[in-house]
């Protein structure tokens, strides 16, 4: 069995390494954080909107065709005024 010993030369460069590799991390976990972050808030803008248009079909298909009051009234003067110019 051997044992092996590591040199000052090894240990250094180690140190390096894994120094570098540190720095590395400090500055990639913020952008995967806000990554992650951005792909959350995208996915609940996503469901809210989809509840959204449900809601919206459902108050859609509830109601008549037939116009409102003021929606005849509003055409009726709009067809009037093309009629007099």
């Amino acid at each position: 069995m051997t044992v092996v010993f590591m040199n000052t030369n090894q240990i250094e460069a180690l140190i390096g390494m894994l120094a570098v590799l540190a720095l590395f991390a400090i500055m990639v976990l913020p952008a995967l954080i806000g990554i992650a972050h951005d792909r959350r808030v995208d996915r609940e803008l996503r469901e809210a909107q989809d509840h959204h248009r449900e809601k919206e079909d459902q108050k859609s298909s509830s109601r008549s065709t037939v116009p409102s009051t003021a929606t005849w009234y509003a055409e009726g003067r709009r067809s009037k005024k093309l009629v007099s110019s």
